[in-house]
């Protein structure tokens, strides 16, 4: 901008996702421009004008540092974004940060700087969520137990694998597995067409629960 408001400054405290109060000026700016999509004549000639004003007001506001920081890294996103691709390609295997960042064209120390900036985790922390995330789906799944669940997505270590994700999902990874299949078993109950299913049905106030009138 020839303002120079997007020139680089020390937001070293930026951080990669935050949320601000939105102002009714940039709010005003975001409704124009919105409105024009229903004024094809006049959206050639004053979108550009709508979407420079909602910049400004962007850059002038809380969230400049943020604007700013977009505006530094922009030529790098591409890469984080490669970054990313790989890591959810190959998530159940050793990291290799080195390689990874050789493969990027980037330093390791370059590469750590902006794979958090974008992320708000560490490579490695975003290798743990998205293992930890698919041992969840796998456990609410019931397609496999909590041992294989952790293998499958990485962890050689059993107990590892537990303490890792009750720090990350606050429970234990049997909790996930059992609360699975005792709401599989209720389902069967409640649905299974014999006397011990209308009476579980019946104790446990099921509506789904079948009743029918012979058996």
């Amino acid at each position: 901008m020839e303002s120079d408001l997007l020139t680089a400054r020390s937001d070293t405290a930026v951080r990669a996702l935050a949320a601000y109060p939105l102002d009714t000026d940039l709010l005003d700016s975001v409704v124009r421009l919105v409105r024009l999509v229903d004024s094809p004549r006049d959206y050639a000639a004053l979108a550009p004008l709508a979407a420079r004003e909602i910049v400004y007001r962007l850059a002038c506001g809380d969230q400049g540092k943020r604007l700013r920081q977009v505006a530094v890294i922009a030529g790098r996103a591409h890469r984080i974004a490669k970054a990313i691709e790989l890591i959810r390609k190959t998530f159940g295997k050793p990291l290799r940060i080195a390689g990874l960042a050789r493969q990027l064209g980037m330093s390791v120390s370059a590469f750590h700087h902006d794979f958090k900036a974008v992320t708000a985790m560490s490579p490695l922390q975003f290798q743990k969520q998205l293992r930890l995330q698919e041992a969840r789906r796998l456990l609410l799944a019931g397609e496999v137990d909590v041992a294989r669940a952790g293998y499958r997505v990485g962890y050689d270590d059993p107990p590892h694998f537990n303490r890792e994700y009750k720090k990350l999902l606050a429970s234990h990874p049997g909790a996930t597995s059992s609360g699975c299949v005792a709401s599989r078993r209720v389902a069967f109950w409640t649905r299974c067409d014999c006397p011990l299913g209308r009476a579980y049905g019946t104790v446990h106030g099921d509506s789904n629960a079948l009743t029918p009138s012979r058996y």
